[in-house]
């Protein structure tokens, strides 16, 4: 994947669209392209994360699995496609993370994965910078908690 094709990315990023080209030009920086195939889990459930993953290309399903006294299973939460945001987002806080869903790869993927704490190193650099990533990760967030209620209210 190009450098250029990395930038496009993540300026269609939802959770980067709107950021000047010097902020995107600065976090392309921090970035990786990993390529995943059908059936690639990305990362599983209940392990340590300190990653957030932006997907370039492919579709990506996000699932919980749960144990309760009366059901055992796996709920889908989500399929995240291009542009899509997933990952360990307290690594942005500077707190440990266990992964609250498995990830994994529904369509072949090319995916730009960064360290949270890198990420959390350029936003405490610029406050400003800083606070446009949190006011977006705050809306992307209510999203994925009101996606788990909906899938949650199916079992």
């Amino acid at each position: 994947m190009k450098s250029t094709d990395i930038h496009q990315t993540l300026t269609s990023c939802e959770l980067f669209k709107g950021l000047e080209e010097n902020e995107i030009n600065t976090i392309a920086e921090i970035c990786q392209v990993k390529t995943y195939e059908i059936g690639d889990v990305i990362y599983q459930q209940e392990n340590s994360g300190g990653y957030i993953y932006i997907i370039a290309e492919g579709r990506i399903t996000l699932e919980r699995s749960m144990n309760t006294v009366s059901r055992k299973g796996r709920v889908v939460i989500t399929i995240l496609g291009k542009g899509r945001v997933f990952g360990c987002w307290s690594t942005i806080l500077d707190e440990p993370h266990h992964t609250l869903l498995t990830s994994f790869c529904q369509k072949p993927a090319k995916i730009i994965v960064l360290k949270g704490a890198d990420l959390r190193g350029l936003m405490t650099h610029d406050t400003q910078f800083g606070f446009n990533i949190l006011e977006k990760l705050c809306l992307l967030l209510r999203d994925r908690v009101q996606a788990a209620y909906g899938a949650m209210e199916k079992i």
